[in-house]
């Protein structure tokens, strides 16, 4: 089970100087009913086109609440991932990862580019959906649930089709 909460991320770059590591990430979606499928290269800054990268299947099943579904994700050999993309629809997101340590926490900041240029939001994985974290003063308000958070929901509607929805701090 995955089990994560999202949060809005001030525009300050206050998070910036907390990043332990950052990464890019190029992901696709396979039209599936009743579950998310998706595949994803990632590669090491500032190599962005999944030379010395890793790739990943991931399935997600769906979630009642917003907070946890079945999630099964396996590393598979980069050529795969490349030609399994020419299958996906709609288009790649693509945003650089930023891993930000806070406590017991590994806060997840997604900084995208392309079609959903300036969105920037993170996740935080837990172990149970009540579980205690650390609120880092960069953190905004909570969007878990929020379908227009849902990555494979910015293919189809990006970015700046709802920008203007989002408190001005957080655009």
């Amino acid at each position: 089970m995955e089990i994560e909460r999202k949060f809005l991320v001030k525009r300050d770059d206050s998070f910036r100087k907390m990043v332990a590591s950052s990464s890019m990430i190029a992901q696709g979606y396979m039209d599936v009913k009743g579950a998310t499928v998706r595949i994803r290269l990632r590669s090491p800054l500032p190599d962005t086109d999944g030379n010395g990268g890793k790739a990943y299947l991931t399935i997600k099943g769906p979630s009642a609440n917003g907070i946890s579904r079945y999630e099964f994700e396996r590393e598979i050999p980069l050529d795969d991932a490349r030609e399994m993309l020419k299958l996906c629809r709609g288009g790649l997101v693509e945003k650089t990862r930023h891993l930000v340590p806070v406590g017991k926490h590994t806060f997840e900041v997604d900084e995208f580019h392309g079609a959903n240029d300036g969105l920037l939001f993170c996740e935080v994985e837990l172990q149970s959906e009540d579980e205690a974290f650390e609120h880092p003063a960069w953190l905004g308000p909570e969007v878990t649930g929020n379908r227009h958070f849902y990555n494979k929901g910015l293919l189809s509607n990006p970015y700046p089709n709802w920008r203007d929805e989002l408190p001005e701090e957080f655009r």
